[in-house]
């Protein structure tokens, strides 16, 4: 995971860029850019809820989001199975390790945002 420090700098690189280009370019830049950002407190939202792994699928990473889901319904298999201790442990395994991404929300769709946005910027600047 990038630091603040880092993915300010180079959303202020990506403004600095687009700045740069000629207004027609610019406007296509914007109007893509307004249909590909993703909301941060969508995924914080996604990510409180008590299914975990479904804010993963709203950034597009389906892999992860399958592991996160498949480990959170093996724990609900295990509690439901009379494995309770086991159940729960894994639970809040996953629970913990969601957590970081919750409070980190802001800072990990900002970095996603920042990724879509140099993607449509080398489209729209050939």
């Amino acid at each position: 995971m990038k630091s603040i420090e880092a993915v300010q700098e180079d959303e202020e690189c990506i403004r600095k860029l687009v700045r740069e280009l000629p207004d027609d370019k610019r406007l296509i830049f914007f109007k893509q850019t307004e249909k590909n950002l993703k909301d941060p407190d969508t995924y914080a939202t996604l990510n409180f809820l008590f299914i975990a792994g479904l804010h993963h699928f709203y950034l597009g990473k389906w892999i992860r989001g399958l592991i996160n889901i498949s480990i959170f319904l093996t724990g609900v298999f295990f509690v439901f199975a009379g494995f309770v201790g086991i159940g729960i442990l894994i639970l809040i395994a996953i629970s913990a390790v969601e957590l970081k991404a919750l409070f980190k929300a802001q800072l990990i769709v900002q970095d996603y945002n920042n990724g879509v946005m140099k993607t449509i910027y080398r489209e729209v600047s050939k």
